[in-house]
């Protein structure tokens, strides 16, 4: 049987070029989306086959939600190879302003413990196999923190620390972890910044290198390399000298903005 690759946030950016990537190479979709009316859409203007894909409507912070989708999932299309949980948000925050904890709470909620429901329903049946790939889509961003970008920097980091958790229970029964950090991507999340973004890449072209990565059970990977080049030069610097250059930065947009 063909590879079942389980993909969160397909209704757009990184998540819909992942599935396009997978499923031109051979392999069954399960995409999971708030959205899937935009999903339906996108597959039928893609010329998917039906019986390669099913599409499952759920937001990944909510944990019943999940369970139920997973379930569903291993009933109808089977335990899947590949598991990417890639849903995620990206919204400025600023300490001084009381609603923006709720922002942060919100961010916590869908980058963090909603990857962790992304994979839970599968990680006991993949060990059981002995086989399967979890993947986590951190960022770039939680290698150093950027003014105005709290919530989603600390959250992109707790998705690296949890991965390599995770990496280390999974090991044991053949299950691997693989944790890609997006540099600048060029998709709806990224469209509306006001800053520089260097070495900014096609999601397509990220896609392309992620898929290798997934396939070639690398344990961390950042994408584009260049901006993993960066992203230690700036983690280097002294903590005076970084803040004096980050300080004029523009911010990220709040959701009052």
């Amino acid at each position: 049987m063909t590879s079942l690759v389980f993909i969160t946030g397909a209704s757009s950016g990184i998540g819909q070029a992942l599935a396009l990537r997978y499923y031109r190479e051979g392999a069954r979709l399960a995409l999971v989306a708030r959205r899937t009316a935009e999903v339906e859409r996108w597959a039928a203007e893609q010329q998917l086959d039906p019986a390669r894909f099913a599409v499952y409507g759920a937001d990944v912070a909510d944990l019943d939600a999940m369970a139920r989708i997973g379930r569903d999932c291993i009933e109808r299309q089977g335990v899947p190879d590949v598991v990417i949980a890639n849903a995620g948000i990206s919204i400025g925050m600023d300490t001084t302003e009381f609603s923006d904890l709720a922002v942060m709470q919100r961010t916590f909620a869908t980058n963090n413990v909603g990857l962790a429901a992304t994979f839970h329903p599968f990680v006991a049946a993949m060990n059981a196999r002995r086989s399967g790939t979890l993947v986590g889509i951190a960022s770039v961003a939680a290698i150093r923190g950027l003014p105005g970008h709290g919530a989603y920097c600390a959250s992109k980091s707790a998705v690296v620390a949890y991965c390599e958790s995770l990496r280390g229970e999974c090991r044991p029964h053949g299950v691997r972890v693989v944790t890609l950090l997006p540099g600048y991507i060029d998709t709806p999340l990224t469209r509306g910044n006001r800053y520089s973004m260097p070495f900014l890449m096609p999601v397509e072209r990220f896609a392309d290198e992620a898929v290798r990565a997934i396939k070639a059970q690398v344990s961390y990977r950042v994408i584009p390399w260049q901006m993993g080049v960066l992203a230690k030069v700036l983690r280097l610097l002294p903590n005076a000298l970084y803040d004096r250059l980050l300080s004029k930065r523009a911010r990220k947009k709040r959701a009052t903005e």
